[in-house]
């Protein structure tokens, strides 16, 4: 059973039930060391389809250096969905779970995926209002430039600055 049979609603919740599941877990998990889980790409947009990844930007207190040591944390997380990831790859559904962690600190300098988060991310944990407050200084960045995001077939891009004039800078530091 795929996308189509299933159908695109469904197969999306599904996916978002899934993601909504990891953000209980990693509260349970991570404890007060969790701050947000941010859930963005295809499956926030409403556009998943059987090989969609679910897209998480998750962030925390404290983290150890190195990307490897960072992914070990979410190990336990990912131990308890296993099964539900299987037995979606038996229905012909090919979703994983892709991870962007970063601490407070990371989380508040500007990263270019935040554009399309302003307009597409599920905030599923959110603690204190944290990353909601970046993503609201993101879209008045974005205002007070007259960014457009614009769309070419199925992709889309961001037109920053229309107005843009040679030698003029471009800053979305947060």
């Amino acid at each position: 059973m795929t996308e189509k049979a299933l159908g695109k609603k469904e197969l999306n919740t599904k996916l978002l039930a899934l993601a909504e599941e990891y953000a209980r877990l990693a509260q349970e998990i991570l404890g007060e060391n969790l701050v947000s889980v941010v859930l963005f790409g295809s499956v926030a947009r409403g556009e998943a389809h059987e090989k969609s990844d679910i897209d998480l930007f998750i962030v925390a207190e404290k983290l150890p250096r190195g990307a490897f040591k960072r992914r070990e944390l979410l190990e336990p997380i990912r131990a308890h969905l296993d099964s539900k990831l299987e037995e979606l790859w038996r229905q012909g559904i090919y979703a994983d779970f892709v991870e962007i962690i970063r601490t407070k600190e990371e989380a508040g300098r500007f990263h270019p995926f935040y554009l399309d988060m302003t307009e597409e991310a599920i905030l599923l944990y959110d603690r204190d209002g944290f990353f909601a407050d970046i993503l609201e200084r993101v879209r008045k960045k974005l205002q007070e430039l007259g960014a457009k995001r614009k769309r070419m077939g199925k992709a889309w891009y961001w037109d920053l600055k229309p107005d843009y004039k040679p030698g003029e800078v471009i800053d979305l530091s947060l």
